[in-house]
């Protein structure tokens, strides 16, 4: 899912650009859109969702004749995303969050915006113009990838009819190995190669006898204990297939694509290699 973020000061035309681009972005895919409301509540307390909120519901979901609205508990940018990305969404478009990392449009002064960074466009305020080029601006940028939205991938390969089971794999960082304990981990790789070689391993293991489609992820930046590192998804039409092409998926990804990993730990740091 690929993700970029409308900044600016209050009037400046964030939502009315969020909305072209919505627009624009429909043609060729499906979008989501995300916005802080902190001065507003989407569940009132004197609605029955909302007292069902309020009595300690994990998760609330209400039903119109035209809107599921799910109402949820820890309110952060990236469970947002998250969700989006889970239901499938090919973009995601949001309005704000100036202080996050993801890639920004930023209508207006950015002398004026402290800390924004990150910045893939600077247009002035109250600007829709060239909007086939921000179009494919946010085209070009990182992808946000769950397990979730590899697994929808999978399952849109119209090969997918001729598969008997779909499986998964999910690396997360262990926090505690004998009686050492990770604090985080970190994971640079060379842009380009490091995706060349996964996009290879994937092809040459799709060549295999009823093997129907191979998605392999692997993140990078710092990673905390309990977080997932890397994602295999493997569909084919027998489980007895897949079962042995995902153990040679994440062995040839600790083997053959150049990603570092840095392992901070309680008994120091160091980096490693073919250590996924």
């Amino acid at each position: 899912m690929k993700v970029i973020s409308v900044v600016g000061h209050k009037k400046s035309g964030k939502t009315t650009l969020v909305c072209r681009l919505v627009e624009e972005l429909c043609a060729i895919g499906r979008v989501g859109t995300v916005k802080h409301m902190f001065q507003h509540r989407f569940n009132p307390e004197d609605t029955d969702t909302g007292k069902q909120f309020d009595a300690g519901a994990e998760v609330v979901v209400g039903i119109t004749e035209s809107e599921l609205v799910t109402v949820a508990r820890e309110p952060t940018l990236e469970k947002a995303l998250d969700a989006l990305a889970d239901s499938g969404m090919d973009f995601a478009i949001v309005e704000g969050d100036k202080e996050s990392s993801l890639p920004k449009i930023v209508l207006g002064d950015l002398d004026d915006l402290s800390g924004i960074s990150n910045v893939v466009a600077n247009l002035p305020e109250n600007s829709v113009a060239d909007i086939a080029g921000l179009v494919e601006l946010t085209r070009t940028q990182p992808d946000w990838v769950t397990l979730e939205f590899l697994v929808k991938k999978v399952r849109s390969n119209p090969a997918i009819r001729n598969a008997g089971a779909i499986g998964t794999f999910t690396g997360i960082v262990r926090e505690i190995t004998g009686d050492v304990q990770t604090e985080t981990l970190e994971f640079e790789q060379y842009e380009g190669i490091a995706r060349e070689s996964i996009e290879r391993i994937c092809a040459e293991l799709k060549e295999r006898k009823g093997i129907m489609d191979v998605v392999i992820h692997h993140k990078t930046g710092t990673i905390g204990p309990g977080e997932d590192i890397v994602y295999i998804v493997v569909a084919s039409s027998h489980r007895t297939q897949l079962f042995l092409v995902l153990s040679e998926a994440i062995e040839r990804v600790k083997s053959e694509v150049p990603i570092w990993k840095k392992e901070m730990t309680t008994d120091g740091e160091f980096w490693v290699h073919d250590h996924t």
